[in-house]
């Protein structure tokens, strides 16, 4: 497994709240145990006191992300360069996998957390992802939905840095908006053109004589 799939833990917890919606899925035990998704042995330290660590966190991480769609690089890498002292991890050789040939392990590199309870271990993970994600493919690769209200969180891994929307669904929504606000220009400008050709005509036929 590559380090840098540890950063949709980031993308993850961030998505758990919709600030300009007023939503906010981060409310429970369950809500953090299902962020960890395979992970369960670390889900299982989860308590309600983690509700309101992980709600922390998760304003920082989208601190990093708004900086990184700002274009503020240095704030960006700051910011999470301050969760990667707070929240360490150690790297570890994992081999749960296996070769098909010779049904020996496949060797990769894995986070190994040692926190004291859920967040930290999670926060850990995220903040390595991230920073793999980063120092690999660029700040510009970390954005912020375009379709307003949205915002939600992605990381872009498109062949030439194009993508503006979390999700094809906002994409989709997004061009509909824009389709539909030419269209309404358009209306609003005929009548307009008209009126100006209208009043332009005794103009002309004044000149004339």
């Amino acid at each position: 497994m590559e380090l840098a799939y540890y950063s949709d833990y980031a993308v993850r917890l961030v998505n758990t709240e919709e600030p300009a919606r007023g939503k906010d899925c981060l409310t429970s035990v369950e809500a953090i145990r299902d962020l960890f998704g395979v992970n369960a042995s670390a889900a299982r330290r989860a308590t309600d006191a983690d509700v309101t660590r992980f709600r922390s966190v998760r304003a920082r991480l989208r601190s990093v992300f708004e900086a990184a769609d700002g274009g503020d690089e240095t704030l960006a890498v700051d910011l999470l360069n301050s969760l990667l002292l707070e929240f360490p991890v150690s790297p570890q050789i994992s081999g749960h996998d296996h070769r098909d040939e010779d049904d020996r392990p496949l060797w990769h590199m894995h986070l190994a957390d040692h926190p004291s309870n859920a967040t930290a271990g999670y926060a850990a993970i995220a903040a390595m992802g991230l920073a793999f994600h980063l120092t690999a493919y660029g700040v510009d690769r970390l954005g912020l939905c375009q379709a307003a209200p949205c915002r939600n969180a992605y990381l872009d891994t498109s062949t030439n840095r194009s993508r503006r929307y979390c999700s094809d669904r906002c994409a989709t929504r997004a061009n509909v908006a824009a389709y539909r606000a030419r269209k309404r220009l358009e209306a609003d400008r005929s009548p307009s053109s008209g009126r100006t050709a209208e009043t332009a005509q005794p103009s002309t036929a004044s000149g004339e004589r």
